[in-house]
């Protein structure tokens, strides 16, 4: 039985083209993947994204970030699967590499990073952590 996890193969693309040193790579969209790239921009992860239009779902392309010649996102891991969600309350709200990291939560008000959600005070779904 496999199910398709589009956010984990968002990631893995992600990790191995950051890895590989490319400057940009292309995913198909969806409104989390839009949410998680302008977050990931926010934070600094990489340096900007563009939603191509195509005659289906669309393309998320996101242009990764470097210093010195070292990818700026070292680890990204998936937290909640399909298969094992993994949800969090306002009080139990995840740090990542002791505050160096980011964990994304998906909340009742849209995708936020662990900071976020505890400023808000809110818990969530925990989508990803990245570092």
């Amino acid at each position: 039985m496999s199910m398709t996890d589009p956010i984990a193969d968002m990631l893995t693309s992600i990790r191995n083209a950051s890895k590989a040193g490319h400057e940009r790579l292309d995913i198909p969209s969806s409104n989390l993947k839009v949410d998680l790239a302008k977050l990931f921009k926010k934070e600094g992860y990489i340096s900007n994204f563009r939603i191509i239009k195509d005659r289906r779902q669309g393309i998320l392309r996101i242009f990764l970030r470097y210093s010195d010649k070292q990818p700026v996102i070292i680890g990204l891991r998936r937290i909640s699967r399909p298969g094992r969600r993994v949800y969090c309350g306002k009080n139990e709200v995840p740090e990542i590499r002791g505050g160096l990291g980011t964990a994304v939560i998906s909340t009742s008000k849209g995708v936020v990073t662990d900071a976020q959600a505890r400023r808000d005070g809110i818990g969530g779904e925990v989508v990803c952590a990245i570092w």
